[in-house]
């Protein structure tokens, strides 16, 4: 992960405080550590978003604010990677959750009937909970783990390689 890049495309805490509407965040927008790009706080930033990306709760963006600010992650990082399960995705991500739980609590799958109703979900949702909370639990702990141990990798990978390319150039001289 090259951070030119990273901070290329995240945004400027200076810009974001002139907002009248994130007044109630200017706290967080004031704690620099918050906004380094390194390799601890990416890779926090990863683990944080993609644990809360998979939590099948509201205000999964404050919840990612917060557990960036707890575990000293980038904020930016973190409330962007929450955006993995959008209106797009989130039916197959929380049915996959959903599948991981049932599969852990060694239930059956509930079928889905062949006409789709808001209905159906309602009545259903209450059998479908314990599921789907301990499924989302699951896969958000493994995949934010994950996250965090590959990130590190990556970019000690990318050092390394750029500290070869480094000598060769100077013993080439």
């Amino acid at each position: 992960m090259r951070r030119q890049l990273l901070q290329r495309y995240l945004p400027d805490p200076e810009r974001l405080r002139r907002y009248r509407s994130l007044r109630f965040v200017h706290p967080l927008i004031d704690k620099r550590a918050l906004w380094q790009v390194s390799r601890h706080t990416v890779a926090n930033a990863f683990s944080v978003g993609l644990f809360c990306a998979l939590l099948p709760i509201p205000c999964q963006m404050l919840v990612a604010a917060l557990g960036a600010w707890v575990m000293r992650a980038n904020l930016p990082l973190s409330i962007a990677l929450v955006w993995l399960t959008n209106p797009l995705t989130m039916p197959v991500v929380f049915y996959t959750t959903y599948r991981v739980g049932a599969w852990v609590l060694q239930r059956p799958p509930m079928q889905l009937p062949d006409q789709l109703s808001v209905q159906w979900f309602a009545t259903q949702l209450t059998d479908a909970m314990p599921s789907l909370v301990l499924g989302s639990l699951i896969c958000a702990v493994v995949i934010g783990g994950l996250a965090n141990v590959l990130t590190r990798l990556i970019w000690r990978w990318q050092i390394t390689r750029l500290w070869r390319r480094r000598r060769r150039r100077h013993s080439r001289s």
